[in-house]
């Protein structure tokens, strides 16, 4: 008789697991029908969802041996993400430098503190006996 092998020495069946993934998908589009489309950007509104979509991708890599996350199944998940959030794009942030003023504080500050704890640290060192208390 022989025994069946271990989880982590037992191929990876990309078949079964692409036969498996789409199910995943049917049930997360099935959930996404109770969003609005117009929320499908905003996270806090279907994260539930997208967690079970995750977690049942996660399930069936595992069932077929699979390691997740794998590119395969990176593909299929990438497909959902361009079915149902290809309009929500990042708004991106535009930083700007602060004005001059503060710009010279913050630097100068760190700058003088430096330069006064070495003199601190060298005057102490040359009166140690006197001012610094050893």
């Amino acid at each position: 008789m022989v025994s069946p092998k271990p989880p982590f020495l037992q191929l990876c069946n990309e078949s079964l697991m692409l036969e498996k993934l789409p199910a995943c998908g049917k049930s997360f589009e099935e959930m996404m029908k109770k969003v609005d489309s117009k929320k499908w950007c905003n996270l806090t509104e279907f994260i539930m969802y997208y967690d079970n979509f995750t977690q049942c991708t996660e399930r069936e890599a595992n069932n077929a041996s699979c390691f997740w996350p794998n590119p395969l199944a990176e593909g299929f998940i990438t497909g959902i993400h361009k079915q149902f959030f290809s309009n929500c794009t990042s708004e991106k942030v535009h930083w700007e430098d602060p004005p001059h003023e503060i710009l010279i504080t913050l630097i100068l500050i760190p700058v003088m503190l430096t330069c006064a704890m070495i003199t601190l640290v060298v005057w102490c060192s040359k009166r140690s006996d006197i001012l610094c208390g050893t």
